[in-house]
């Protein structure tokens, strides 16, 4: 009876604390930006999942207007190697180079991100892995550059 009480005490405090996710639908209107012209150069997936990832902040009439260009590049490489030469661990990195311009002012900002993970002997599960961490260190620095425009 004790432990149905408390865990029924609990959920009631934890349900009213107020939290809200920063980068909610409801809350992207409170950052004073809009992105009028964006440009990408580089890795095709990266920028798509970039792309998805500000869509909710082009062709708003709301804040200063920013024309974006985003420049990536990953590179996947062998940090760790066996005894007969096979890889056993990789470091994948995303580097963005983010070129802002707003009225007469220029920013320029790098977010670089990165993953160390072991080698797979299956390879198709290794690829979709490989796969799930670039979405990951994509979305990362996603929220990164919507924070960073915000602020500037």
């Amino acid at each position: 009876m004790l432990n149905k009480l408390f865990t029924l005490v609990l959920f009631l405090f934890l349900t009213s604390c107020g939290y809200e996710a920063i980068y909610s639908k409801k809350n992207y209107t409170n950052y004073e930006f809009s992105i009028s012209e964006l440009i990408f150069i580089g890795e095709r997936n990266v920028n798509l999942k970039i792309k998805q990832g500000l869509n909710n902040y082009t062709s708003r009439e709301k804040g200063k207007k920013l024309i974006v260009e985003i420049t990536s590049d990953e590179k996947k490489k062998s940090i760790e190697k066996d005894a007969t030469g096979d890889p056993t661990k990789f470091k994948i990195t995303i580097e963005i180079n983010v070129k802002v311009v707003r009225d007469d002012s220029r920013n320029n900002f790098v977010m670089k991100e990165s993953f160390t993970y072991d080698n797979n002997s299956n390879k198709l599960e290794l690829t979709e892995y490989e796969n799930e961490i670039i979405n990951n260190l994509t979305e990362i620095i996603t929220e990164k550059i919507i924070f960073k425009l915000s602020v500037l």
